[in-house]
């Protein structure tokens, strides 16, 4: 393992305010988590006036010999036959996936000052745990000091290991390795508070120079969606626009023009379409967000055994006219495999799509709350880049718009029990008998 001293911290002249001691290992490739509950019994009475306060602490052992603490349980107030709650742990976390390395779990009865008083230790593997799946394991609580100072001393009680659960975590790579399809649509805002497109001041302004926001925005996120959609055939959609040739308001219109078939193929084909669309469309409004969503929630209905996902990303410049109604499509699509991501463009205040963001409250419809966050918003002017390295900084702006994504698609699978086509191989099944090295 790797060992770093950072030296000694400063701010107090004339004083060491003490060292942090960096250990670092290489993590092992082991997927599983493992689903504990414990108990005690008869464990040593600590506190005078009542019984003790248990809880119990874990340790990884590191390659050096040392210890690190990777788990603490609750404290069970008032009791020596104490029962903690079942936790889930990650086995890179317990032992590296190395499932004969020591595990060291200490038991403490907690105390207010935080001086908690030592009860005793016992030792084991997670080869032994694993063994908790089919039986119950008792593991006796020892004192070293007690155990030298009294020739009587057995034990200072009993930990028993009640149940054992071990899961293989998935990933959101494992879904596309097993067939799982990512179907990506775009919807552009063509309402006037964008300004005049033939003007330098608009949002949409087409400069032989450089690119607008909404094609940065648009390019930046499309190209690395597209990696993941097999067809590289997207629906491209524009809202808040009158269209040809009768001069009818839509906000939910095809940007190639053809509505039965509004797919453009790959970003470069949906950047082309954009282009047409502003010299055949006449910018209007007002700003409705909930017929694009409903759009794509109608094909994400009619999906829901896991083989799709739907992302749609909402390129807009400002206030939302239909929140109510936007909400109310937001909520009921959160139920449904999809994600919504919205970059805002301009310089407008972008209140309401941090709302729909529900990072810091959860988003809600007439009392329905959303059953998962499914809306990632990011203002395009923070991914500005002062000094003209675009790259740079759209490829910032792409990681944060998808950082959302994988945790919102598997919180839909899991919470759906849909496990990936072709699940990765669990080990906790057939523990391999010989002791498995960490490789450095």
């Amino acid at each position: 393992p790797l060992s770093l001293h950072v030296p000694a911290f400063s701010g107090i002249p004339g004083k060491n305010c003490g060292t942090i001691i960096i250990k670092a290992e290489e993590l092992g490739n082991c997927r599983e988590s493992v689903l504990m509950q414990f108990c005690g019994n008869k464990l040593d009475k600590k506190d005078f006036f009542g019984k003790s306060d248990p809880f119990l602490v874990f340790y990884r052992s590191n390659e050096d010999g040392t210890f690190t603490i990777c788990h603490k349980t609750e404290v069970v107030k008032n009791t020596l036959d104490p029962v903690w709650q079942a936790f889930k742990i990650p086995v890179r976390a317990l032992c590296n996936g190395d499932y004969d390395r020591e595990i060291k779990i200490e038991v403490y009865d907690w105390d207010r000052d935080g001086g908690h008083d030592y009860i005793g230790e016992f030792s084991t593997s997670y080869r032994e745990l694993s063994k908790g799946q089919s039986q119950f394991s008792v593991y006796e609580v020892l004192n070293p000091r007690k155990k030298k100072k009294k020739k009587k001393y057995q034990n200072s009680g009993t930990v028993t290991l009640l149940s054992c659960l071990v899961d293989t975590e998935v990933s959101f790579l494992d879904y596309i390795k097993g067939g799982t399809q990512i179907n990506f649509t775009v919807a552009i805002d063509f309402t006037a508070s964008n300004g005049n497109p033939s003007q330098p001041t608009s949002l949409h302004y087409l400069s032989p120079y450089q690119q607008n926001a909404y094609s940065m925005a648009l390019r930046a996120v499309g190209e690395i969606i597209q990696d993941y959609d097999s067809d590289k055939m997207f629906p491209a959609l524009g809202f808040g626009a009158k269209l040809p040739p009768d001069g009818r308001v839509s906000h939910e219109f095809a940007l190639n023009g053809n509505p039965d078939n509004p797919y453009c193929s790959g970003i470069e084909g949906v950047m082309e379409a954009y282009y047409q669309s502003l010299k055949s469309v006449r910018l209007y409004g007002p700003t409705y967000f909930s017929p694009v969503i409903n759009h794509v929630a109608r094909y994400a209905s009619l999906v829901k055994d896991g083989s799709e996902y739907f992302i749609l990303l909402i390129i807009s410049d400002g206030v939302i006219s239909d929140m109510a109604q936007t909400k109310e499509s937001i909520v009921n699509a959160s139920a449904l495999p999809m994600s919504i991501i919205i970059v805002g463009v301009g310089p407008a205040e972008f209140d309401e799509m941090i709302e729909l963001d529900g990072d810091e409250i959860r988003i809600s419809s007439r009392g329905r709350f959303a059953e998962r966050d499914i809306v990632q918003f990011v203002p395009f002017r923070d991914y500005i880049d002062r000094r003209g390295n675009h790259i740079l900084s759209m490829a910032r702006l792409a990681k944060d718009v998808l950082a959302e994504i994988p945790d919102q698609f598997l919180q839909y699978m899991r919470t759906r029990g849909i496990k990936p086509q072709c699940p990765p191989q669990s080990y906790s099944s057939k523990l391999p008998a010989a002791p498995l090295q960490t490789q450095i």
